[in-house]
């Protein structure tokens, strides 16, 4: 990779599923000795939890893999993401579909991708916090093989 690839990760209030998968990703880039290469942020399609630090139990579920957590503080997706980023990442469909309405028309939205090959639940909804970690863990992992790394 010759410039810094821009990941953005996104949910509905960016304090669980996005922040998780931001965590991860940075974790395990810095692990495989190539964190310089990536430009690593994460946002919600909602303003709701805006400024809010990571959820609790997210956190927990986190540390108890050996993840630090960023200090990350939650804030919604703008205009200028779409713009910014190379790749965002959606975790599940109505993300996506939250994303394309309010940005309707930007030619930016072909960026979108989602994380995984299924929706990844919502753990705030689910209480499932190592489901859906495992599922980020699928997803960065996938991505990771198909940049050869």
């Amino acid at each position: 990779m010759n410039e810094r690839k821009k990941i953005l990760f996104v949910c509905l209030g960016n304090i669980c599923r996005s922040q998780m998968a931001e965590c991860i990703f940075t974790y395990m880039a810095k692990k495989k000795k190539i964190d310089g290469e990536f430009e690593i942020d994460s946002a919600g399609t909602s303003d709701e939890e805006e400024g809010n630090p990571i959820y609790p139990p997210a956190r927990r579920c986190l540390e108890n893999h050996g993840i630090p957590t960023l200090g990350h503080r939650a804030r919604k997706i703008t205009k200028e993401d779409l713009e910014y980023f190379d790749i965002i990442f959606y975790m599940e469909e109505r993300n996506k579909r939250s994303i394309e309405w309010v940005f309707k028309g930007n030619k930016n939205l072909g960026k979108l991708r989602a994380m995984t090959d299924r929706d990844i639940s919502d753990p705030w909804y689910t209480g499932n916090f190592e489901s859906t970690y495992n599922d980020i863990i699928k997803g960065c992992n996938a991505y990771f093989k198909s940049l050869g790394l």
